[in-house]
């Protein structure tokens, strides 16, 4: 059995999840990997045989998300070109961590897609969703990365096609602590304004992970740092509280390892905002900004020593196995294989 794992590089998230899921793949079949985008702070430990620049979600003007803008990128002339690049008839089947180009590939050559993200857990009926709903977040996670079948991963199962999150081995097999310290990854706001509103809480160290950062500094009583996975998971593993956005992997890890957690969603992102009720479910302190107005409940979180421990056993290899059984239905279902469609049949989505 031949794969192509093709993964999204606009977050740590989809890269820490491949890593863990990788060994075992290769267990059972060859791999082929295949990355897009560009935003990622870590890398795959293993070859990669396929790099593209990809999709990456367009900001608007206040700091969010431009939602039609980012599903508008798939009709353009450079994603087809890229579309028509990567070789998914080599392939029995491609694994689809969110990653729009192969994706589509896969649907124009008639070659089985199968997801296996966080997003396809988002969008199971049974997932939480935000009070007010969006439909045209709803399409981005709908149709950016479109799959014959799936499985998710989520903070709780919420139904049988939904798994519970995969902790990568630097988390599950560190040696946790409690230093004081409190660690926080807010990429959607700037240095500047995350000191100025974390710097009066004065009896708190603040370690600020930014992505713009050239080298640590110190701020009052705040340390910036560039990101990095041994600082930042230096720092995760020994602080007493978490303020993060509304993602996936970095709440994930906190529950597992039972850290006073905070989560911001980021203005705009539908998929946090989904993030942020399942959280909440889960008892999670969750703000819709940081601000000024804030500092009272910030304070008050502070204060309270309540954390949130979730068990997130190790099922990795249970997960793969899953797969490919699932996978080997899919393909008797899939035969006699449907005819090709065209090009512009395939991009024309009405709905843009």
């Amino acid at each position: 059995m031949k794969i192509l794992y093709a993964i999204q590089a606009t977050g740590n998230g989809h890269i820490s999840r491949a890593n863990e899921l990788i060994p075992y793949l290769e267990l059972f079949a060859e791999v082929d990997l295949l990355v897009s985008g560009t935003q990622a702070n870590m890398e795959i430990d293993q070859f990669v045989k396929f790099r593209r620049k990809g999709l990456s979600f367009v900001c608007g003007k206040n700091g969010g998300i431009d939602l039609l803008k980012t599903l508008q990128q798939l009709r353009t002339k450079k994603f087809l070109q890229e579309v028509k690049t990567i070789p998914v008839t080599d392939y029995d089947f491609v694994l689809n961590d969110f990653e729009p180009l192969s994706a589509w590939a896969c649907k124009l050559k008639n070659i089985p897609c199968i997801a296996m993200s966080h997003q396809f857990a988002v969008i199971g009926k049974a997932a939480p969703r935000p009070p007010r709903y969006d439909p045209l977040a709803w399409l981005v996670l709908r149709y950016y990365a479109p799959s014959n079948m799936g499985i998710g991963f989520h903070f709780k199962q919420y139904d049988m096609a939904t798994y519970l999150p995969v902790i990568r081995a630097e988390i599950r097999n560190a040696y946790l602590r409690n230093l004081g310290h409190y660690t926080v990854y807010l990429p959607a706001y700037e240095d500047k304004k995350l000191v100025k509103l974390l710097s009066v809480h004065k009896h708190i160290q603040w370690h600020i992970f930014s992505r713009k950062a050239l080298k640590s500094a110190e701020q009052n009583n705040c340390w910036i740092r560039p990101v990095n996975n041994f600082d930042f998971i230096s720092s995760f593993t020994t602080c007493e509280g978490v303020i993060c956005g509304a993602g996936f992997e970095t709440p994930a890890e906190a529950l597992f390892m039972n850290k006073k957690l905070l989560a911001i969603p980021m203005k705009g992102q539908y998929e946090q905002g989904c993030n942020a009720a399942a959280l909440e479910e889960l008892g999670v302190k969750v703000l819709k900004k940081l601000s000024a107005k804030k500092t009272k409940q910030l304070a008050k979180w502070l204060a309270d020593k309540t954390s949130i421990q979730m068990d997130y056993p190790d099922h990795t290899l249970q997960i793969v196995k899953h797969l490919l059984a699932s996978v080997k239905d899919l393909g008797n279902a899939l035969k006699p294989p449907l005819a090709e469609p065209e090009t512009e049949e395939l991009i024309s989505l009405d709905f843009l």
